[in-house]
C-alpha cells in the first residue's frame, strides 16, 4: 500500500497520508512522494482543489526522528543529510503553496512540528474538535525553526514566538480565532466537511481561482502601493478572459454560466 494514497473525483485531487504506524511522519519517503505529486499537479489541467489528509489517530507529527537519527550516523555528523532534508522539506512546503489549485488540509488528531508546518503551508484548513496543534521541537532541544516560516505568516507573531518557545499545544477553538484553520468540524463529519469546502472552490472558474491563488502569495510580500499596482495588473488580465465575460453576463441574466 502507498504510502501517499491518491484518489481523484470531480476536480477534487485527495492525497491521504498512508502510514498511521509512524503518525503519518515526513519521512524521506513521504517527501518524496509528496514531492511527487505535487510536480504532477503543478501541470495537471484537470484538478481543481486538493485535499490532504491522514490515516490512523494524528494527521501528521511532523519529521520521522528515528530516520533523522540515522542520517546522523555519516562522517560528517549528519550535516549534509539534514540540509537535504530540511531543503526537501522546504520545497514540499513551498510547491503546496505555489500549486494552481487550493489545497485544503483535512487535519485531526494532532499537527506538530513540520505536520503543523504543513498545516499552516496549505491554502485553507478544516480540523476535527479536539485537534492539536504544535512545534514542540525546543521540548527535544530542536527549535522548530523552519516550521516557525508557515506558522509566523499564519497567526500572530507573538503567540507563534510563545509556541515555539514553549513547546505548548494550542487547540481547535484558539486554531480558528488565531486563523491557523478555516472551520472546526465534528470528528465523524470531517471528511464531508473537507469534501464540501472542496467543492465549492472546485465549482469556480478553476483559472480564476488560479490567478488569484498566485497574487494572494505575491502581494502579501509587497508595500501597498506596488501590491495594487500589481493586483490591478492581474484583474485586468482577469478581465479579459472570454469566461470572466461569460461569468458577468450570466450573473446579469440570472443564470448558471456556461463555463467548459
Amino acid at each position: 500500500m502507498a504510502l501517499l494514497e491518491r484518489s481523484d473525483a470531480d476536480g477534487i485531487a485527495h492525497l491521504h497520508m498512508n502510514a498511521p504506524e509512524r503518525l503519518n511522519a515526513l519521512s524521506d519517503e513521504m517527501l518524496a512522494a509528496f514531492q511527487s505529486q505535487i510536480d504532477t499537479l503543478r501541470e495537471d489541467r484537470d484538478t481543481r482543489v486538493v485535499v490532504i489528509s491522514g490515516a490512523g489517530k494524528a494527521f501528521c507529527a511532523g519529521h520521522d526522528l528515528k530516520q533523522m537519527q540515522t542520517g546522523r550516523q555519516s562522517e560528517d555528523g549528519g550535516k549534509a543529510y539534514f540540509s537535504d532534508l530540511f531543503n526537501r522539506c522546504a520545497s514540499v512546503m513551498t510547491g503546496l503553496t505555489r500549486l494552481p489549485q487550493p489545497v485544503i488540509a483535512q487535519v485531526h488528531g494532532i499537527a506538530t512540528a513540520a505536520g503543523c508546518q504543513m498545516v499552516a503551508s496549505c491554502d485553507m484548513a478544516v480540523a476535527a474538535e479536539g485537534t492539536k496543534f504544535g512545534v514542540n521541537g525546543v521540548n527535544i532541544g530542536l527549535f522548530c525553526s523552519t516550521p516557525m516560516v508557515a506558522l509566523s505568516r499564519n497567526i500572530p507573531r507573538k503567540r507563534a514566538f510563545e509556541m515555539l518557545t514553549t513547546g505548548t499545544f494550542m487547540g481547535t477553538s484558539e486554531a480558528l480565532e488565531r486563523g491557523l484553520i478555516n472551520r472546526i468540524s465534528a470528528p465523524d463529519t470531517l471528511p464531508q466537511e473537507a469534501r464540501e469546502l472542496a467543492e465549492t472552490v472546485a465549482s469556480k472558474l478553476t483559472a480564476a481561482v488560479a490567478i488569484g491563488k498566485e497574487a494572494f502569495y505575491r502581494q502579501l510580500e509587497m508595500e501597498l502601493d506596488a501590491a495594487y499596482t500589481y493586483t490591478g495588473q492581474v484583474m485586468v488580465e482577469n478581465m479579459l478572459w472570454r469566461d470572466t465575460e461569460e461569468g458577468i453576463s450570466a450573473f446579469l441574466e440570472k443564470r448558471p454560466p456556461n463555463w467548459p
